[in-house]
């Protein structure tokens, strides 16, 4: 077989991947629309939007919060948008907004009970829709160690490409 063909291994290979891409987009496509329904469906019509809601979810991964940088770098956004959105925020007693103890030049993020909660109940109820799909499928050992892999790849991907972007000359820590 000349060099650069493709042989049948390859092309079965390749239909594989191609059907594994399609999988994943459709899981990603569906984990969104959950989301988006556990937010309606807690919100009760408060107008959150998803990313206010991605904030919101970023902002109370750090128990002592996290300063405006870091929320930006995360969301993907531009350091003055995400100092708009989170100040929406702060407005709707969702999260605090205060000088950073250690640089007083920054400004930390922190959930308030009232952000907290809702935090909880949004992921609560996502996870009760993601159970209720997958609560009859009974993934063999080599497919456990698959979706873990492939679930670590996304996250470090998604945390990745966060760092990378380094909005308004403030690095991630």
């Amino acid at each position: 077989m000349p060099v650069g063909s493709v042989g049948a291994r390859d092309e079965v290979t390749r239909v594989a991947r191609d059907e594994v891409v399609q999988w994943l987009a459709g899981i990603v496509f569906g984990g969104v629309a959950i989301t988006n329904s556990a937010l309606q469906a807690v919100t009760r019509g408060q107008e959150l939007t998803f990313t206010q809601w991605r904030a919101i979810l970023f902002v109370g991964e750090h128990e002592d919060g996290c300063r405006v940088g870091e929320v930006a770098a995360r969301l993907q956004a531009a350091l003055p948008a995400t100092s708009r959105l989170l100040r929406r925020l702060e407005r709707r007693e969702l999260l605090t907004l205060t000088r950073d103890e250690r640089d007083r030049r920054a400004t930390r993020a922190r959930l308030t009970d009232g952000g907290a909660a809702l935090r909880s109940s949004v992921l609560a109820h996502r996870e009760a829709e993601i159970a209720a799909i997958v609560d009859d499928v009974e993934p063999s050992a080599a497919a456990d160690r698959t979706l873990r892999d492939l679930a670590a790849r996304f996250d470090a991907r998604g945390r990745q490409t966060s760092a990378q972007l380094d909005p308004g000359g403030e690095k991630p820590t």
